[in-house]
Parts: structure tokens; C-alpha cells; sequence
């Protein structure tokens, strides 16, 4: 080794196993005072998230009365606008991994919202169908959405800005 090197395997602390303890701060935080994001402000990826965190909430307490999940009314929405499309399909659309599709799956329908059926041309696949107690829940579900969540972010965008926005993720999701 260099002369000057540090071995971390010969240094007290490594032999006895104890760990560092890091300085105490020069003067202690005011806790009355917000937590400076910095550099994180300026990031896209964390803006996104936490504005999708903000939206997933609003959305949640909207549908609470159903129960239902983004993704769920996100599957529920796709059925009813295309009949007979596989699982397979479906997941693929909305971007979910089989394992976490199953598990959502299992969940609507023990709850009556859609079944499963064999498809008459590959006895692999199952074709996804939505059922009346489904239909019944997703009218109700794109009421509250409509009338409440999107009222909502209609209201903070303007009509212009919900273009722009949408016009804006939507180049992201299939472009980056």
C-alpha cells in the first residue's frame, strides 16, 4: 500500500466494529423553519413524484367510498373500453408487472368487479371481462373522479395549463 493510504481494515475502528458517530451539527436545527429541498426543487424526477403522491392522494379520497386503487380504476376503465383483450394486454398497457397484475386482479375479482375467462383461442390466455357489479362501480367511480379530482386540478391548471401539462407527460411516457 501507498504511503498515506488509509486501510480501513487496520484502523481502530474496523478492528473493535464500532462505527462512527457523526459530529453533532454546529448549531441545531430550527425546527420551525421548512426543510430546505436545495437542488431537489430543480429536479424533475422528484417534482413528478411528489406531485404524483399529491394527486394519488386526492384521488384516493375521492373514491374512498368504493375503495378502489388508481390502478384498479385504471383496469376498470380499460375493460369497459375493450372488450375481450387478455390479461397479458392489459398489464402491458398500464405498465404493471405480472406478479403485482395477478395480485390486482385477484382483488377486483373477489370483489365481483371482473372475471376471467378462457380464451376460445389460446387456452394460455384469459380473457378479462368486466362484470355488472363492475359497470355499476365504474359509473359511480367516474362520477366522483370527474365531479371531484379532476374538478379539482381543472380548477389549479386552467384549462390551458391541463392541456399543456397533459400534453407535456404524455411526450415523456412515450418518448423518454
Amino acid at each position: 500500500m501507498a504511503d498515506g493510504a488509509k486501510n480501513p481494515a487496520g484502523s481502530s475502528q474496523a478492528r473493535t466494529g464500532q462505527a462512527r458517530i457523526p459530529k453533532e451539527p454546529a448549531e441545531p436545527a430550527n425546527e420551525t423553519q421548512a426543510v430546505q429541498l436545495g437542488e431537489l426543487s430543480d429536479l424533475l424526477g422528484y417534482v413528478l413524484k411528489r406531485a404524483q403522491l399529491k394527486v394519488f392522494e386526492d384521488f384516493l379520497s375521492c373514491v374512498a367510498p368504493l375503495q378502489l386503487t388508481p390502478a384498479q380504476f385504471s383496469v376498470l376503465l380499460l375493460l369497459d373500453n375493450n372488450p375481450g383483450r387478455n390479461q397479458t394486454e392489459i398489464a402491458n398497457t398500464l405498465g404493471i408487472l405480472r406478479p403485482n397484475f395477478v395480485s390486482l386482479l385477484d382483488s377486483l375479482e373477489s370483489r365481483g368487479l371482473c372475471t376471467r375467462v378462457r380464451s376460445p383461442h389460446d387456452r394460455r390466455s384469459h380473457i378479462l371481462v368486466l362484470t355488472e357489479k363492475g359497470r355499476g362501480v365504474l359509473a359511480r367511480a367516474k362520477k366522483l373522479v370527474i365531479s371531484k379530482h379532476e374538478s379539482r386540478l381543472n380548477e389549479l391548471l386552467g384549462s390551458d395549463g391541463r392541456e399543456t401539462l397533459l400534453s407535456m407527460l404524455t411526450k415523456i411516457a412515450q418518448e423518454f
